[in-house]
């Protein structure tokens, strides 16, 4: 068919004008239909894929290149930037590192994660943790927000479009990295960390288990001046390195309420119940020789055998990949170097 933009020679004589019009009309009605029929093809297309997570590609003025496209969200079907340049992280800021995604803005403490703080120079602060500074983010220009709070969409949203991944819907490294991989179209990006970080947690791992039983148990505690408290593998304070990574166990008697709620606030009565042959603990202000003039403490076999690993807040407290990896490396060093 003719290109209807291309210039065309003008004929002279009078009685072949009739018939070039009528050639031109048909040739653009044939195109109007050819394009007609390859949208209604990539509209059906569009609305029958289902990828993890859910997205499907928008068309646009140009026909080659897609700048939007449809995620399957908490908060329903949302169009994003098919390559977004000004992120606010306001959660998962460690997933997007790996696939070199550094944000525009991201709350304070995530940007003290003592794992990768080196890596976010530039990187503007949006306020305290779990409590955005609307004002802040605004004036950031983004063209996405990542968020795990569900209540703050309907501000962030407002904002620019915003994606919510809930607090604990990502159970681990592996569905993290995945997930953001397939979200910015990184897969390749997020599958090659992940082998390096399986060959590391691995190598990690085999080292622990030569040097420790087996049927070891571990606690996940932390001291606070006002309470002390058990956690699960998907809550911070060590549990994902030592539970999920190392593979170890919590003490049989608590293993399924812990790893069911995740936490439990526990009383000086019940802490040996949830004391393990060795504990991680977190704690601002105690040491292990705290513990050892303890009456309470002391009595813990954990504590008597020096098996128990104190670290401050600033770096239990991270949960993200790429905090697990360094965490898990230096507890297998901890729990090896005296075997």
């Amino acid at each position: 068919m003719h290109d209807l933009n291309k210039p065309r020679t003008r004929r002279t004589r009078w009685f072949v004008i009739p018939l070039l019009l009528t050639l031109m009309l048909i040739t653009a009605a044939c195109s109007a239909n050819s394009t007609g029929n390859e949208k209604t093809t990539a509209e059906s297309a569009a609305a029958t894929q289902t990828p993890a997570p859910a997205e499907t590609t928008q068309p646009t003025a140009s026909a080659e290149t897609a700048t939007v496209k449809t995620v399957i969200t908490v908060n329903g079907d949302i169009e994003i930037p098919a390559e977004p340049k000004r992120i606010v992280a306001e959660e998962y800021l460690g997933s997007l590192i790996p696939l070199n995604m550094i944000p525009v803005g991201a709350p304070g403490l995530t940007l003290q994660n003592v794992y990768f703080k080196e890596a976010l120079t530039g990187v503007e602060d949006t306020g305290d943790y779990g409590k955005m500074n609307a004002e802040k983010i605004i004036a950031l220009n983004p063209d996405l927000i990542i968020s795990s709070s569900v209540d703050n969409y309907e501000t962030l949203s407002k904002i620019a479009p915003t994606v919510i991944v809930p607090y604990g819907d990502l159970k681990n490294a592996h569905e993290e990295l995945t997930y953001f991989g397939k979200l910015f179209g990184k897969e390749k990006e997020a599958a090659d960390w992940l082998a390096e970080y399986d060959t590391r947690i691995a190598a990690a791992k085999a080292k622990v288990d030569a040097a420790i039983p087996a049927d070891a148990s571990f606690s996940i505690l932390e001291l606070t001046d006002k309470a002390i408290y058990a956690y699960g593998d998907n809550f911070g304070r060590g549990g994902q390195p030592v539970y999920q990574s190392l593979g170890r166990k919590p003490p049989t008697e608590v293993a399924s309420e812990i790893m069911e709620k995740q936490w439990a606030e526990l009383s000086t009565e019940v802490l040996s119940k949830y004391a393990g042959d060795y504990i991680i603990l977190t704690s601002n202000q105690k040491t292990l020789e705290d513990l050892k003039a303890d009456p309470i403490w002391s009595s813990l076999p954990a504590v008597k055998n020096n098996q128990v690993y104190v670290w401050k807040e600033e770096r239990s407290w991270y949960y993200d990949p790429i905090a697990v990896l360094s965490q898990t490396e230096e507890l297998a060093d901890w729990l090896t170097s005296n075997k």
